[in-house]
Parts: C-alpha cells; structure tokens; sequence
C-alpha cells in the first residue's frame, strides 16, 4: 500500500462530500469535547483535595479525648479527661514528632472601632502553625516567649483582617476579642475554604495561655488543659508506624492499663480526607464513562457512513481494483478516511471541551485542570475509534468483487 495515494485519495473524498463529512465528524467532536471537560472537571477536584490535604498537614496524626460513658449514656466525643501541655511536652521527645501542636478553641465576637464580627477563636502554640504549614502575609508569628508569659497578642485571617480593616493594614491594631484587648502583630496566608466548607481565614489566633486565662476560660477539672493535639510525622517516617507509636505512648501517659480501652481518639487527617473524597472520584469515574459512551456512539456514526460511502462507490471501487489498484491499497483508503474523519473531528472536540471545561468552571465555581495529556489522550481516543469503527467498512471495500462491483448500478 502506497501510504502518500491512499491519504491523497481518503483527502479528496472527504472534501467531495464536506456536509456529509462534518456531520460524521460531530458526532466525534461532541464524544471527545465530553471526555475533554469531564477529565478536566476530575482533576481539577483531584487537585484541590491534595491542595486541601496539603493546606491541613498531610503528615498530621490529631489527638483527641474520647467519648465518656456512664450509666449507658454517651457525653459525645472529647468528653474524657483533656489533655494538657505537660502531655504535650512528653510527645515532643518521640522520634517520629516533627512538631507537637496544642490547641484550645471556641467562638466569639471581635470588635475594632464600630465594626464587630462573630468569628472562630483559637487559642495554640508555635507549633501549631508549623503544623498547619501557615506563616503570615503580612507581619508575623506570636513567639515561644509570648506564649509562657500570655501575651495578649493575635494573630488573625484574611477574612477579619479585610471584614475589620478594610481598605488598612491590621498591624499593630488594637481588637477586642471577647472584651479582651489584643494588638494584632500578624495577618496569616490565605487558605480558603476547607473540605467541609468553612472558611479557615475566618479565624483568630491567639497564645493558648491568654486564651485559658483570659478570652475562653479554663476547664474546672484539668489545669493547663488542651482540647486535641496534632502531631507533625518528620518527612520519612511511615505513618502508619508513627500512628501505632502515638497511640501506645498515650496510654502511657494516661496511665491505661493492658485491655482497657483508650479514652482517647488518633485522626489521621489525610485518611480521612481521601476516604471522604473517593465519592467524589467514583462520581467523576461514572461521568467520564459517560462521556466515553458518547465518543462511541461517535465512532458507530462514523462506521455506518462509512458503510454507506462503500456502498455508493462500489463502482468506483471496482474500476480502480480493474486498473492495478490492491486490496490493501482499498483498505488504505478507506481507512484512511475514517481515521481523517476521528482526527480532525477530535481535534476540533479538544477546543470545544477547554471551552466547556472554562465554562463549566466559572458557572459552577469549581477548579479544572486542563493539559496537555488530557488532551493527547482525547485525540488518542478519537483515532483508536476511527482505527475500530473504520475497519470493517474499509476491510468491506477492499474485499468487494472486481467484476461485480464493475456491473453494480
């Protein structure tokens, strides 16, 4: 089979017949702009929930006491005994800690001038923040110091920071948090909305020792206490180890004896995030199937009228095979044709599904991921179709009777 003929051929009869040939190629450009903007969608979403992971800390194990029991009835979660920062400081010598963060928190109303604003109020250490992978925009971070001695110092979101001082900076503002002034030393880095759809910039930060003492109360059981811990992993160690250690030395510390139940509960956050999200990734699976269906449905649009361009040159087929032509030369041809028809109706679909995909972001909010490789495998699809559905129309024509095509009418 001479490749440059046959192609030359398969060109020519798809400009002979440039209505019949778009309406064959729509039905791969639709299949193809489908499979495009579903796979961009998908990962889009696959990449928000590393970044949503990564924003949390996905080497972060959180600690937190357990459900307390008593007479058949359930206080709920963190109902145990707290912890406090002496277990914090036991933690920090395990080899698998990185960073041990404490944190206490609770809600209330911060004031500046005439503004106020209800918010959430977190009370931590340094830790916490390196925990968290979050530094400050603008300013900085409370330091070990200011945390032993209670400084009334805070560090505050994107969102306080630009509901409060809109339009000025917040550094060095005096703010009233729970009627307790505080002067306000940092503005941390955006985050966004978290994988449960709170806003985490809408959040004040201040020393845990000037949140017990001052803003959110201490607990009248516990001295020192500490509502859950997160425990940073140092980059290498296995997680699943580093858990099985934390949980061992916690019963330890809280002095459980063999067989008894932890009053306590381990998270491991990214875990927890991904099983949550596999839902989402099984809707995305089902909507590329989808879209695959339609490039399919395609690909049968471009066999039937591949069949039917056989059945109308029959003649023509027949006068070529009488002067020399072979059978793969026939088969080239028109096969040559259907992958032309897939190749540039999958082309033209990759504009369509960027465009569907921008689309569909900017209406439904929601990011997308658009490369080169969804692309390539997009188009790959489409000629793969082109190779299956438009093979047998080709393998038809090249087997068809010299002499009988000649007489057909």
């Amino acid at each position: 089979m001479k490749f440059g003929v046959a192609l030359k051929s398969a060109l020519e009869a798809l400009r002979a017949n440039p209505m019949r040939s778009f309406l064959t190629m729509l039905g791969i450009m639709i299949g193809v702009a489908s499979v495009m903007a579903m796979m961009a969608i998908s990962e889009g979403a696959a990449r928000q929930v590393d970044a949503q992971i990564s924003s949390l800390g996905a080497n972060n194990l959180t600690v937190r006491p357990g459900a307390d029991r008593r007479g058949g009835r359930s206080s709920g979660a963190g109902g145990r005994t707290p912890f406090t920062d002496s277990d914090v400081e036991d933690l920090r010598s395990e080899p698998y800690a990185l960073a041990v963060s404490a944190r206490i928190n609770g809600s209330g109303t911060v004031v500046a001038g005439e503004t106020n604003w209800s918010t959430s109020i977190y009370g931590v250490n340094t830790d916490y923040f390196i925990s968290q992978a979050w530094n400050a925009q603008e300013g900085r971070l409370f330091e070990d110091r200011e945390v032993s001695s209670g400084q009334a110092v805070a560090v505050i979101g994107v969102t306080i920071s630009d509901t409060l001082f809109e339009g000025s900076s917040a550094l060095g503002q005096k703010i009233r948090v729970n009627n307790v002034p505080v002067t306000v030393i940092g503005v941390l880095d955006k985050k966004g909305q978290s994988n449960f759809g709170s806003d985490r910039d809408d959040v004040v930060i201040v020393p845990i020792t000037t949140a017990r003492n001052r803003i959110l109360g201490g607990n009248a059981t516990t001295r020192n206490y500490v509502s859950d811990i997160s425990v940073s992993v140092t980059p290498g160690y296995d997680m699943a180890l580093a858990q099985d250690e934390l949980e061992e030395r916690l019963r330890v510390i809280r002095k459980i004896r063999p067989g008894k139940d932890d009053d306590f509960r381990v998270f491991n956050i990214a875990d927890f995030i991904r099983a949550r999200s596999s839902t989402q990734a099984t809707f995305g699976i089902l909507l590329a199937f989808t879209a695959a269906v339609s490039l399919i449905v395609g690909g049968v649009g471009v066999m039937n009228i591949m069949l039917v361009s056989v059945t109308e040159r029959t003649r023509e087929i027949g006068l070529r095979m009488a002067i020399g032509a072979r059978k793969q030369d026939i088969l080239g041809q028109f096969l040559f044709e259907a992958l032309g028809l897939c190749l540039i109706g999958g082309i033209i679909g990759s504009g369509l599904g960027v465009g569907a995909a921008e689309l569909a972001s900017k209406l439904g909010d929601f990011p997308v991921n658009i490369s080169p490789t969804i692309a390539l495998v997009s188009i790959g699809a489409s000629v793969l179709i082109g190779l299956f559905f438009g093979f047998f129309p080709a393998r038809r024509a090249a087997q068809l009777n010299p002499i009988e095509a000649l007489r057909h009418d």
